[in-house]
């Protein structure tokens, strides 16, 4: 086990993120130091609960800027970097796919160079880059994403997170940076961006607005519990072998149709007296997105066998708590929405995301 007394996390303002900081601080003795840009989907409201303990420090810096990182490293002197800061939503990398490229790619770059100067400099260090699934591509309706699934990008998106995946694996291979790489299936949980299917599913239907969801419903997600996800993380950062990836699933392969009627069963048992019951009835289907995945499932047994994680919660159980969550927590919900949220997944008319 890797002893880590001060860790960077890129993107820690994030929903990802956030639950990564939150729980680093909650349950460790680490150091943390938030680097975010607070882009579109940043928000330190997330990260309210930990914003005066004496071990978190936030750096208000985009990560393509190499002076401000180099300066990061010197002065927090980090045993270890989580890189989870990406521009992370694919229709918006249809309808504009420059930023990211210059974020997830040239971002990581900036990283990876401020990264090893350091490590040459200092000796003990890990570099823990999250990704997604979405590199390998789109499954049949049999199969799993292994971690030598060969890499087959869909959108800009995913194909900007496989470039930054190969860097991550080149700057171990060429220069001996001590990388580990995970790819995660679909988060979800309290605080999430409200474009993402499940915070848009819940707030439309309480707000009694359409619920629309593309093409048939009928494309498969495995659906990981954001706390789960940040368990992982540590596990991996802390144990995992270096030059080695892993993939980090929560067994909960959904379609979207299945995924949003949940949603709404829930929303009618927690909201009796809703003037919206049954909330099925808001659902609307439109046109399916370009270049739409059919199905994604991870085979998540290496993390299992080699470091023993598996996710706690249950796709039910962890649903319930989230839809709980986003009612208890309006005014987060209202903060995010009075900003660049508007009430639809942006990009492409309307419908829903993964």
């Amino acid at each position: 086990m890797r002893k880590i007394h001060t860790v960077i996390v890129t993107g820690g303002a994030g929903f990802i993120g956030s639950a990564v900081v939150r729980q680093v601080i909650q349950k460790t003795d680490v150091t943390v130091v938030n680097v975010d840009a607070l882009t579109y989907a940043g928000n330190l409201e997330s990260l309210s609960s930990v914003t005066n303990n004496p071990r978190y420090y936030f750096e208000h810096v985009d990560i393509r800027n190499r002076t401000e990182v180099e300066r990061i490293f010197q002065q927090y002197k980090p045993d270890a970097v989580m890189h989870l800061a990406a521009e992370s939503h694919v229709d918006r990398s249809i309808d504009g796919p420059a930023e990211f490229i210059e974020t997830n790619i040239v971002g990581t770059y900036t990283l990876l160079e401020a990264a090893r100067q350091y490590w040459q400099d200092s000796g003990s260090f890990i570099f823990h880059h999250v990704s997604t699934d979405e590199v390998y591509g789109s499954l049949g309706e049999e199969g799993l994403f292994s971690e030598t699934t060969p890499y087959q990008p869909s959108s800009p998106y995913s194909a900007s997170k496989a470039s930054s995946d190969h860097l991550v694996r080149a700057w171990h291979h060429t220069y001996g940076l001590p990388v580990v790489i995970t790819n995660c299936s679909n988060n979800y949980g309290p605080y999430q961006f409200p474009e993402k299917l499940i915070p848009l599913v819940i707030l439309n239907a309480t707000e009694g607005k359409p619920i629309p969801i593309y093409g048939k419903g009928d494309n498969v997600r495995d659906w990981l519990y954001v706390d789960d996800h940040a368990t992982a993380l540590r596990q991996v950062m802390e144990n995992g072998q270096v030059g080695e990836t892993y993939n980090i699933g929560g067994h909960n392969e959904k379609t979207n149709l299945e995924v949003v009627r949940r949603i709404c069963e829930i929303l009618d048992d927690l909201l009796p007296n809703s003037e919206y019951r049954p909330h099925a009835d808001l659902i609307t289907f439109v046109d399916d997105r370009p270049g739409h995945d059919q199905r994604y499932a991870i085979d998540a047994s290496k993390i299992d066998a080699e470091l023993g994680w598996r996710p706690d919660e249950t796709f039910d159980s962890g649903l319930r708590k989230t839809v709980q969550w986003y009612l208890d927590n309006q005014s987060w919900c209202s903060h995010v929405q009075d900003g660049s949220y508007a009430g639809e997944r942006l990009g492409l008319e309307v419908g829903v995301v993964q």
